[in-house]
Parts: structure tokens; sequence; C-alpha cells
């Protein structure tokens, strides 16, 4: 009776550690930098919305080489 309940919270589980393994990868957000500058370049994005994008993924990259400097 709780199996679809334990498939969901597993599910959740996953979905989390995939994304922490993805946000703690600096290849990955060196790849969405790279994307969004070709967003940027194709008028797919105002320059505004691409500065504030870059800083939030220059701040994820920044944290990443923090976490990994204190290892």
């Amino acid at each position: 009776m709780l199996a679809p309940l334990s498939g969901m919270v597993f599910l959740g589980r996953k979905i989390n550690e995939i994304v922490q393994n993805e946000m703690s990868d600096e290849g990955a957000v060196k790849e969405q930098l790279m994307k969004l500058q070709f967003r940027f370049e194709m008028d797919e994005l105002s320059e505004e919305e691409y500065d504030r994008l870059e800083d939030e993924l220059l701040s994820t990259l920044a944290d990443i080489r923090a976490q990994k400097e204190n290892r």
C-alpha cells in the first residue's frame, strides 16, 4: 500500500542527488555559461537578463571552487 509513496520518495531523492551533483560540477556550470553566451549572441536574452544569469553562474562556479579548496 505504501509502495507508490516509497517510489516517489526514492525518485525525489535521486532527482535531488542529480541536481546536487550537477550544481557541484565545474564542467556543467561552464557549459551553462557557454549556452548563456550563445543565447545572448542569438538575441534570445536582453543584456540585463544575460548579466543577471551570468552573475548567478559565476557565483555558483566560485562556490564550487571554494568547496573544493576546503576539502
